[in-house]
């Protein structure tokens, strides 16, 4: 996603993260909300990559 920029996989990110036992709200729902806008840089990808 990081480098392609296609970010349609966010709702399999957070199925991802949930089944390795995320369960912060504010991630899982950021990822999965079908509104929202992601791009490189986005919090969540940059957080699971451990960018700063």
């Amino acid at each position: 996603m990081y480098d392609s920029r296609d970010f349609g996989a966010m709702p399999i990110l957070a199925d991802a993260l949930q089944d390795a036992g995320c369960d912060n709200h504010d991630i899982l729902s950021h990822c999965r909300d079908p509104k929202g806008v992601h791009v490189r840089g986005c919090w969540v990808v940059d957080l699971v990559l451990v960018k700063s």
